[in-house]
């Protein structure tokens, strides 16, 4: 298996600084784990790592020292952000009221070659491709190579607004290979310059660093329609990010709330104002980068996001490389591998009991209760003589006073539920619990269930180890203590907030 080849130019980087600083970066001698170098005028200068920092002297930060930095770099543009010709580094300012420099963050920018072997396939079908996650994981690393790649078989443009991907100067980084890049005057510009690209150099691809705004998000879907492959990464960690941003919702189709009729509304067991997808997505696949050696690829965003719309889950096929860089795919448990009792969870509204549910509602109001009854769309009545009621609902104040009409009602094996206020909220999930509609809802639950999942589908033998979903630290001990009472072993995996756990044959 092929390994990763790093080329970081950390040379350049490191000359313009002061010669104090620059000896003390040397000395530190880690400079493959070397993310960032931080200048802030009256504070000591430090060298951010992967695991942590380093103060590289015990003397604070002075004018002299940020402008001799600033001297040998190129201008700062509208963005505040500038470069070292030739180089892949980033250098961003902090400036003071007046404009005046006081604060530097020095990126080191490296050219990784071979990061997107763990996902060659997916940049080779031609389809459109979203990256996300945190910043500093690497999506503008892995960009930058997948424009290497595809330059080699396509017409590729790269439209570059903070000279990151193909590097400051006027000639691009050899990281890009022979893919065109296309400057950008001023960040505000890039959705023109995205849309000149297309009708100007007739490209194949087009690759984009940073989609932020909604104008660069019409941009994109303008060009996925004329049949270009879009490649581009965005602000957010995760899909669900992505859809509850207003702004760039629509690269993943966009969403609307819609009006179902009864009998829709019936089939589907949902509330008759649903969330629905608005148009197909710009981006087909989306690559959610976890760590620097894992991330999560949704191959048909269409069904993830209607899948969230609906809440759902479609699992995420999890791909990983390993220290000795051979590449492991995880699949996650999908619908047809569950057993029947998970399949309950997802029941349609014709497999629940059609039964109506007639409740005596005492001391809280009939109006509120059929609001949530309707909003549910739940088959309820509500009736004035408790002896024809199934239910009796009241609030816990009036329960606290011990009517005649409540002991009478337990006595009979009436059932009897309270609510902590007289609000529809708290009625949607009282109904909700009656009907067998909270346990969908309830991420412990829900967690709890795919864990005895897991552990069945290794006990009959169809599987050797399963990899739960990510979970809280509390929800991975429920986990552990599930296995170990199965005799399995289980151990948890990965960093927060995508520690998870997995369990296997074995104790």
């Amino acid at each position: 298996m092929a390994r990763l080849v790093i080329a970081d130019d950390l040379d350049a980087l490191v000359a313009v600084f002061p010669c104090q600083i620059a000896a003390a970066l040397l000395a530190v001698n880690r400079s493959e784990d070397l993310l960032e170098i931080v200048l802030d005028l009256g504070r000591k200068p430090n060298a951010r790592f992967v695991d942590g920092e380093v103060e590289l002297s015990d003397s604070e930060v002075t004018q002299e020292e940020i402008d001799h930095v600033v001297g040998r770099i190129s201008t700062f543009g509208a963005d505040n952000r500038a470069g070292i010709e030739r180089t892949l580094h980033r250098i961003s300012c902090i400036r003071n009221r007046q404009g005046k420099v006081v604060g530097l963050t020095c990126r080191v920018g490296r050219a990784v070659y071979g990061t997107i072997d763990i996902i060659r396939d997916i940049v080779e079908a031609g389809k459109s491709i979203m990256l996300l996650g945190r910043p500093g994981v690497g999506k503008t690393t892995m960009l930058r190579e997948i424009a290497r790649v595809l330059a080699e078989k396509k017409r590729v443009i790269v439209v570059d607004t903070s000279n990151e991907i193909g590097g400051d100067g006027d000639i691009p980084h050899p990281a890009i290979g022979r893919a065109r890049r296309m400057q950008v005057p001023t960040p505000v510009m890039q959705h023109a310059v995205m849309i000149e690209a297309v009708e100007n150099h007739m490209p194949e691809v087009i690759v984009i660093d940073e989609m932020g705004t909604e104008l660069e998000a019409e941009a994109a879907r303008t060009i996925a329609e004329r049949g270009v492959q879009l490649v581009a990464t965005a602000h957010g960690n995760t899909l669900d990010n992505l859809m509850m941003n207003p702004t760039l919702s629509d690269l993943v189709g966009g969403i609307q709330s819609v009006t179902l009729s009864d009998e829709e509304a019936r089939r589907r067991g949902t509330q008759k104002s649903v969330l629905e997808r608005k148009a197909p997505p710009t981006f087909e696949v989306v690559v959610e980068i976890q760590e620097w050696d894992r991330l999560a690829v949704r191959h048909d965003v269409a069904e993830a996001v209607d899948a969230l719309l609906r809440g759902r889950t479609t699992p995420a096929e999890v791909r990983q490389r390993d220290e000795s860089g051979e590449i492991h795919v995880e699949t996650a448990v999908t619908h047809a591998d569950l057993p029947r009792q998970a399949a309950a969870v997802r029941d349609t509204a014709e497999e629940r009991p059609s039964r109506t549910l007639r409740v005596f509602p005492y001391g809280i109001s009939l109006g509120r209760l059929r609001q949530a009854s309707k909003a549910l769309n739940l088959p309820v009545v509500v009736v004035n003589d408790v002896g024809e009621a199934d239910i009796l609902m009241t609030s816990k104040s009036y329960y606290r006073k011990r009517p005649q009409t409540i002991t009478d009602a337990e006595r009979s094996g009436l059932s009897v539920y309270v609510l902590r206020s007289n609000t529809t909220t708290q009625m949607e999930k009282c109904l909700a619990d009656i009907f067998g509609l909270e346990s969908a809802a309830n991420p412990l639950t829900l967690a709890v269930r795919e864990t005895q999942e897991a552990i069945e589908l290794i006990l009959r033998g169809q599987r050797s180890s399963v990899e739960l979903a990510p979970q809280e630290a509390f929800v991975r001990r429920q986990q552990h203590e599930l296995a170990r009472a199965s005799k399995l072993s289980s151990y948890s995996k990965g960093k927060e907030p995508y520690r998870r756990v997995r369990i296997q044959q074995g104790q």
